[in-house]
């Protein structure tokens, strides 16, 4: 729901039921994604404040199915950004040319101890009732002056993903994410990179104190309603470890759009690295 105010301040939520059923002991969750006020300073500078998505990699601020290939989202964004990542803050978009813009924003960080982990994706708070004893701060470059290419590049810092946890070490964390986007005609291919480094006793000691991932995903538009992609990941939560823990998924399919907001699915996965599996997801998505 999205209300606006006048021509420069307007209001935008996101409000989510998923897997079908929430509630005690139940697998589905009601979810806030979004709520925040966003206000045109001028044509430079825009801001929000509330709820949103965090600026950062392909797929976390546009996730909906009928926008990307494969019945699931990545592995890579899910398992390492990771999306669909959403804190509560302040965010300031500069417009700092054609086809240059910065964000910056100061948020809600993660939440990682022992219990969780340090797996990067258990540590989102999510914004309900967060511990908010530190901070997080991240900046991000967009490049997009180029017809048909996307560069863009974020970065983040928290002083410490344990919010303060008495009794454990402190654990500063940066957050490297690039990512590329080039089409030409009906041909796109993109390509992301993501690496967490974390600094802190517990993590180290888990192999969690490095996580990082890449993938790169070529597609062919045939037409308005078929499209064809491969997908190859590869990432690893457990990078700071001597063992062998990389993970390896390749991906090929299809998307059918009946319209252009309600597409099916086919897609064959095979995973290979530290796990070893294949099959095949189908799926149907819709927005509106």
């Amino acid at each position: 729901m999205g209300h606006e105010f006048n021509s420069s301040i307007r209001f935008f939520s996101e409000l989510e039921v998923e897997h079908s059923i929430a509630g005690e002991s139940k697998k589905g969750e009601v979810e806030l994604e979004q709520a925040y006020i966003e206000h045109d300073f001028n044509e430079m500078f825009t801001g929000k404040a509330g709820l949103f998505l965090m600026p950062v990699g392909i797929i976390n601020e546009t996730h909906e199915p009928t926008v990307f290939y494969g019945v699931e989202r990545n592995p890579v964004e899910k398992d390492i950004i990771p999306a669909t990542w959403w804190e509560g803050g302040l965010n300031l978009n500069i417009k700092a040319a054609p086809g240059l813009a910065f964000d910056t924003a100061v948020t809600s960080g993660l939440y990682l101890d022992e219990s969780s982990g340090y797996k990067i994706r258990n540590g989102r708070q999510k914004v309900s009732e967060a511990k908010g004893e530190d901070l997080a701060y991240t900046g991000r470059v967009k490049y997009t002056a180029v017809p048909g290419l996307e560069l863009a590049a974020t970065v983040q810092y928290q002083s410490d993903l344990t919010q303060g946890t008495a009794g454990v070490d402190s654990a500063s964390a940066t957050l490297l994410t690039a990512h590329a986007i080039y089409s030409i005609e009906n041909f796109t291919v993109k390509a992301l990179f993501a690496q967490w480094d974390i600094d802190g006793k517990e993590a180290e000691a888990l192999g969690r104190d490095k996580q990082n991932g890449f993938y790169i995903e070529p597609a062919y538009r045939i037409n308005e309603q078929f499209g064809v992609f491969a997908r190859y990941n590869e990432w690893d939560n457990n990078a700071g470890d001597s063992a062998d823990t990389k993970k390896k998924q390749t991906n090929v399919g299809v998307n059918y759009w009946l319209h252009e907001n309600v597409v099916f699915k086919a897609d064959y996965e095979n995973i290979g690295g530290a796990a070893d599996s294949d099959g095949f997801n189908l799926g149907v998505g819709y927005q509106f």
